[in-house]
């Protein structure tokens, strides 16, 4: 399992600080919330950002498109630093050839899927994508809820993966924290992205030791 802490719900003022933090108290990667205002109803940063914060890391970058174009903008975050690229599909003209686009310019290509879109409308991409999103809340703004009705869908696409033994990881996004990790991860989920999970907590070491004994079944 890979703890993914959301920059989202980090203290902006001091962000490289709180990156070094995480890193420091063991994440295994950084997730990048990026909205445009338009897809979602949100507007957070930009390539820019994701440029100074592979400067102040060497964590995998996970870089979540929310944005109406990008096909005209993942290039940009690529070439900023981001590691890993989801996109939803219902954003693109042809989302197998953005996918392809992103595998060529060097970074892991990844589709997202928000709460209430069937699986049928992705299953025919499984084979494209390095890793798939589940969000479990819809996605726009950071603290939302947990939605449990998501856990079945990522056991099914989890089992799907599996069964087409496609080398495909499944993350989790949305409401995610320790005293619910353990359900997510016995669902299927290998990289739980965590905002105010853990940056609302007052010690991250402590909080990402809970997040990953509670998946192993050694809290409760």
């Amino acid at each position: 399992m890979k703890i993914a802490p959301s920059i989202l719900s980090a203290d902006f003022s001091r962000l490289k600080d709180e990156i070094q933090a995480v890193e420091a108290a063991g994440a295994d990667w950084l997730h990048v919330d990026v909205m445009d205002g338009h897809f979602v109803p949100n507007i957070t940063i930009g390539p820019v950002v994701v440029e100074w914060i592979r400067k102040a890391t060497r964590l995998p970058l996970d870089a979540h498109l929310m944005i109406t174009d990008p096909d005209k903008y993942a290039s940009e975050f690529i070439k900023a630093g981001a590691d890993w690229v989801s996109i939803h599909p219902d954003t693109c003209r042809d989302p197998s050839r953005s996918l392809s686009r992103i595998r060529e310019l060097g970074a892991k290509a990844s589709i997202a899927v928000n709460p209430d879109v069937p699986l049928e409308r992705i299953e025919g991409h499984l084979a494209e994508i390095d890793m798939i999103l589940m969000m479990t809340v819809f996605p726009g703004f950071a603290g939302q809820a947990f939605i449990d009705d998501v856990l079945p869908n990522i056991t099914k696409v989890r089992t799907l993966i599996s069964e087409r033994k496609l080398p495909v990881l499944v993350e989790a996004d949305g409401g995610i924290k320790a005293d619910n990790i353990d359900r997510v991860v016995r669902a299927g989920a290998e990289v739980i992205v965590s905002g105010s999970g853990i940056f609302k907590t007052q010690n991250y070491t402590e909080t990402i030791r809970r997040m990953r004994n509670a998946a192993q079944g050694l809290e409760r």
